[in-house]
């Protein structure tokens, strides 16, 4: 494992994990294949999800407004479904918060 400034670099081994460090294969040396997928940071990922988030909650708020001011533009069925997207999405963002920080509790806590 390798510690970089501002972010944990490792080293993978395996193609299907996503990364930014080299390939290294089984002796320590650095592979020629390449994976094929974008790569990414985790900040990125992160960040995309919360935009995405962000994006379907102001969405509702859109579809809730147009409903208010002009019922006859937007169906009922459109924002309900939008509604239970964006509620859906928010509780597996809150469960998935939730479950970072009861981990990052167990792993700092010395036992």
């Amino acid at each position: 494992m390798e510690f970089t400034i501002g972010s944990l670099e490792l080293n993978r081994s395996n193609p299907a994990h996503l990364g930014t460090a080299p390939l290294i294969d089984s002796v320590g040396k650095e592979s020629q294949t390449s994976v094929g997928k974008s790569k990414g940071s985790f900040e990125n990922y992160l960040l995309a999800a919360v935009e995405e988030l962000n994006g379907q909650q102001t969405e509702v708020g859109k579809l809730q407004g147009q409903l208010i001011t002009d019922p006859d533009s937007v169906d009922i069925h459109d924002v309900t479904i939008a509604m239970a997207k964006a509620q859906m999405s928010l509780n597996l963002a809150q469960t998935v918060i939730d479950r970072v920080i009861t981990g990052w509790n167990d792993l700092s806590q010395t036992r």
